[in-house]
């Protein structure tokens, strides 16, 4: 370990306490709306982005990051939209890394597209990232651009490989999509595993309006798993990181798969985290439209104003979600889109 990697003691810090017992320790946050992609889970093709006002300055965004911090969040993830893309973002990056140094934060990382890997990874790196997400859905480069309407795999497979070559560990994201990539799911593990990336699968979840039938693209991923046990030895692991997946080892590949299942299995007795939008709003729940308007708070009333009105988000933490979708549920189950609340 070099000198810069080393960890100092973790300071005695005070613990933020959910209503049901939960010390939230982890914090999410979505840098940006914009994204150039436009996966078809995700996003409408013709997406309306926020005006500059609405949005946290990459300064408002630290603050808010080491209001969190100081009130015992140990992990950070950067999520977006695609966070790579906005403006400066190096900066704010480079000043939580710091944190990481110093030993008052356990981690940072990132969820990615991958698209502006090439250009970032080595940054990301000497920042003091270690971790990152990068979400495949499909190794077919066609299927993959009707996926992404915008992406291109070269450039995204490019990408985990300077991430790989620069130091980072990279863990593969892909949402099951029934009819799109169910069929691709064993051969995508192989790839994943065969090159050292663990694999988390996704259901996909009923956020905002994307142009589609949501029952068209779901796929329950305990049939998933189902199929994958016709095939391998799937052995559960018994690590729990207060997140959504559920782990096992695939003893024939060696390698770790995740499954997210937030309609076939709810994964809210552990939750350890809260979203901020980069518009400010904190949300308590991923599946729950209610939220603090933490940007109103700072923007009005300062440093002491937002702790305030943390403490008073956290205190009304819901017990978990409401995610359904079936035949009477195709449309979403809240308003805004995953890329405003952050992937």
């Amino acid at each position: 370990m070099s000198q810069t990697d080393t960890i100092t003691a973790k300071p005695s810090m005070p613990r933020m306490i959910d209503p049901f017992g939960r010390a939230v320790t982890y914090l999410r946050v979505s840098v940006t709306d914009r994204c150039d992609f436009r996966c078809v889970y995700c996003m409408s093709e013709h997406m309306t982005f926020l005006p500059k006002k609405d949005v946290l300055s990459l300064e408002e965004l630290e603050s808010v990051c080491n209001a969190f911090i100081e009130k015992g969040v140990r992990k950070l993830r950067l999520t977006g939209g695609e966070p790579l893309v906005r403006k400066d973002i190096m900066v704010l990056i480079n000043r939580l890394g710091a944190k990481v140094k110093s030993g008052e934060l356990d981690e940072l990382t990132l969820t990615t597209n991958g698209s502006q890997l090439t250009k970032f990874a080595d940054d990301l790196y000497a920042a003091g990232v270690r971790r990152i997400n990068v979400s495949v859905d499909t190794l077919n480069p066609e299927k993959f651009s009707e996926i992404t309407r915008w992406g291109r795999l070269p450039q995204v497979l490019e990408g985990i490989e300077a991430a790989k070559t620069a130091g980072l560990k990279v863990k593969i994201n892909a949402v099951a999509l029934k009819n799109e990539n169910e069929a691709e799911i064993p051969s995508m593990i192989e790839w994943a595993h065969g090159n050292g990336h663990d694999l988390t699968l996704i259901e996909t979840m009923p956020m905002g309006d994307i142009d589609e039938d949501r029952t068209d693209q779901y796929l329950p991923l305990s049939k998933v798993r189902s199929d994958l046990e016709k095939q391998w030895t799937l052995t559960d692991l018994p690590e729990r990181t207060g997140g959504p997946a559920r782990y096992v080892r695939i003893e024939e590949t060696g390698g770790k798969l995740g499954f997210i299942t937030p309609l076939t299995h709810n994964f809210c007795e552990s939750c350890n985290r809260v979203r901020l939008t980069c518009t400010g709003q904190l949300y308590m729940c991923l599946g729950q439209d209610d939220n603090a308007d933490l940007r109103a708070a700072f923007r009005e009333g300062g440093q002491a104003a937002l702790s305030e009105a943390i403490d008073e988000a956290i205190g009304r933490k819901p017990k978990g979600h409401d995610f359904i979708i079936d035949r009477n549920h195709k449309g979403p189950a809240v308003g805004r889109h995953m890329s405003l609340t952050g992937g």
